[in-house]
């Protein structure tokens, strides 16, 4: 069956349209997992949102999973899916071979991330340094709509606050939109909004939010992306497990979101671990 006719498949046109949803999915490891990821997807479509995002491992190595998962999902779905592509461990020419093999088979958005440096210390390869030069290469070699990665508890290898907004609203000029790393705190991101506005810079940033469904993993992704957990939420979601865990993780998640909402922000972005429940339960609560 054919997909219905879509909106403009621009992301950066979505924002403009008003206040999106938008979720982030992993490529599967094998085939159960990827069963399971179809389900996922056919269910989270139902709640209309203005674009998915598909994650991308260190130095590539999910490099042919995630074009694959792209690909069918923007061929099948009435919305478009995001790749997100790193600098570490390519060269320019790399990035513009996938840049033409997206182009191809009909994507026009990306999501311009550093990446991760290797995780034993060993150097970091390819032709990008920074996120920005990324960027700098699909404007000049597309007309995709571009995403940048914002971290409203400043990246984890800043120096400090001044500068890692400097180099973020800098990157976001490039850009179209942000999507932010998960966080806790309302008043995190609604500060790193003012400081940019300080700066001049009016790109939407998405807030991204992550249900704690599995408070072990995401406190080590917590601690990996600078981003301060609430330690009363993790002592009531580890004292217990199941649906009153779930229910736990949802209604806070609700709360935050709701706050956001209430603050005027661009569209809210769930990074859903390649799960339903707690993302669509949170959708109803508030009505999305």
């Amino acid at each position: 069956m054919p997909k219905p006719a879509a909106a403009s498949p621009f992301i950066a046109d979505r924002l403009a349209a008003g206040p999106t949803l938008s979720f982030e999915f992993f490529p599967p490891a094998d085939d159960v997992a990827a069963r399971s990821l179809e389900k996922t997807v056919h269910r989270l479509a139902e709640l209309d949102p203005a674009f998915v995002s598909v994650t991308y491992g260190a130095g590539g190595s999910t490099r042919d999973n995630t074009r694959d998962l792209v690909i069918d999902v923007s061929r099948h779905q009435s919305f478009p899916a995001m790749p997100h592509l790193t600098c570490m461990g390519h060269s320019r020419t790399e990035v513009v071979e996938m840049l033409d093999d997206y182009a191809a088979h009909g994507i026009h958005n990306v999501l311009a991330l550093a990446g991760d440096p290797p995780a034993d210390g060993s150097p970091v390869t390819g032709d990008f340094a920074y996120a920005s030069e990324l960027v700098e290469l699909v404007r000049e070699h597309t007309n995709f709509s571009i995403g940048v990665a914002a971290f409203p508890e400043n990246h984890p290898r800043s120096p400090d606050r001044q500068t890692d907004r400097r180099h973020l609203a800098a990157k976001l000029e490039g850009a179209d939109f942000g999507i932010t790393q998960f966080f806790f705190h309302a008043d995190d991101y609604l500060r790193m909004i003012d400081e940019l506005t300080q700066l001049g810079c009016d790109r939407p940033v998405l807030p991204g939010i992550i249900p704690v469904v599995n408070p072990t993993s995401i406190r080590r992704f917590a601690v990996m992306n600078g981003a301060a957990v609430p330690e009363e939420l993790w002592t009531r979601l580890e004292a217990t497990d199941g649906d009153e865990r779930l229910a736990i993780a949802v209604d806070a998640a609700t709360a935050l979101c709701a706050e956001l909402l209430e603050a005027g922000v661009p569209g809210i972005h769930f990074y859903t671990l390649n799960r339903t429940a707690a993302t669509a339960q949170i959708c109803a609560n508030l009505g999305l």
